[in-house]
């Protein structure tokens, strides 16, 4: 396949050569493997604002990925991530309150993104007063070349990272950043390294996870069938988090990876230095590994999707976006029961992004005022 800049590169769409490329360490996700092609088009570093954001777990390999996720992988643990549960639900009741006696709110807005971005914040050690020009932030960093990284009257994200750190030596708290400070000073984490994850954590820990609870009320909405039987059976709702990331999940690619020897893949083989991209949305619907793969099945039992990745890669934030996305949908579809689009499906937009698959704005409208109390 040709992209638009006239770089060539190569599509794995099929379940099996998508998993088996996932974790194939001869696919290497370290832009630096690019051939030249690529290097001069500057299409590697998509979470780059030009000052050194692109140095973190997306681009690394063994041994330096090893290290890097090392350093931040206890505050993503499952046993963890469930000691936030009852912070998640308060705040997803406290956002529907905003909103739950107007009887109409843009989903993604004032619920989807501040839900995560809150608890990624937090988890961080954000400042909340800094928190609102996050989204745009996010939104130049997943569509690379378009903007310069900053929303209106926002500095660029690199130079308020830093300024984050300083503050945290200065007065370090109980937070992943103040962590990380710590590892710089004892020599684990280089300066570059520091921002980057920062900055990779800020990103990743909220944008997915948007993405996730939109387009998941999006496919329960449009499958009444499924919606009434979540609500019949709110036991399914893990089920039913599984069967988004597969249906409709946040990520329509996987990120960029490059062939670092000749590569086969089926019966074709890839030479070295090329740029590979892995279809996760074409192998969600493969039927040579799901049944019925066009039909939202929230009572799906196999149902190994590749919503996380696959490997070294596997997404370390993982635990807490499935808890994140179950509590959102929850409590969405137990204090508004009668939650409906306020538009067609086929008017919404979608994020200009080749690589996240989220919803630009999803209005709907519920009675006003009814909704149920929240749980005990």
């Amino acid at each position: 396949m040709e992209l638009r800049d006239g770089v060539r590169c190569w599509v794995v769409s099929r379940y099996e050569d998508a998993r088996a490329a996932l974790a194939d360490p001869r696919l290497s996700r370290d832009p630096r493997m690019a051939g030249p092609a690529w290097k001069e088009a500057d299409r590697g570093r998509p979470l780059e604002d030009g000052a050194g954001l692109g140095v973190h777990l997306l681009t690394r390999e063994p041994p330096d990925h090893t290290r890097l996720r090392r350093l931040v992988s206890a505050a993503f643990t499952a046993r963890r991530t469930e000691d936030l549960r009852g912070r998640v639900r308060a705040l997803a009741d406290s956002l529907i309150d905003g909103f739950a006696a107007r009887g109409e709110c843009e989903l993604i807005a004032e619920f989807a993104y501040p839900l995560p971005m809150a608890i990624m914040c937090e988890l961080l050690g954000v400042p909340a007063s800094d928190r609102h020009f996050f989204r745009q932030w996010t939104s130049n960093a997943v569509r690379p070349g378009k903007g310069d990284g900053r929303a209106v009257d926002a500095p660029r994200p690199g130079d308020y990272l830093r300024a984050l750190v300083s503050a945290k030596r200065a007065e370090p708290g109980d937070d992943l950043i103040s962590d990380l400070v710590g590892a710089e000073e004892d020599g684990r984490l280089s300066d570059t390294e520091l921002i980057s994850m920062i900055f990779l954590l800020l990103i990743a820990g909220h944008e997915n996870t948007a993405g996730l609870i939109g387009n998941g009320i999006l496919a329960l909405l449009g499958n009444p069938r499924q919606l009434s039987l979540l609500r019949e059976r709110p036991g399914l709702i893990e089920s039913a988090v599984e069967e988004v990331l597969r249906y409709d999940g946040p990520m329509e690619l996987a990120a960029w990876r490059f062939t670092t020897e000749p590569v086969t893949i089926g019966d074709v083989t890839i030479p070295t230095g090329e740029p590979v991209v892995i279809a996760l949305a074409a192998a969600h619907r493969d039927p040579d590994r799901f049944d019925a793969p066009e039909q939202f099945d929230i009572t799906r039992t196999d149902n190994a999707h590749l919503g996380f990745g696959y490997g070294v890669h596997h997404c370390l934030g993982a635990p807490l976006a499935r808890l994140e996305g179950a509590v959102a949908l929850e409590a969405l579809v137990r204090r508004l029961p009668d939650l409906a689009p306020a538009v067609p499906a086929d008017r919404l937009r979608r994020q200009p992004s080749s690589l996240v698959r989220g919803l630009h704005e999803l209005p709907v409208t519920f009675t006003p005022g009814t909704s149920p109390s929240r749980p005990a």
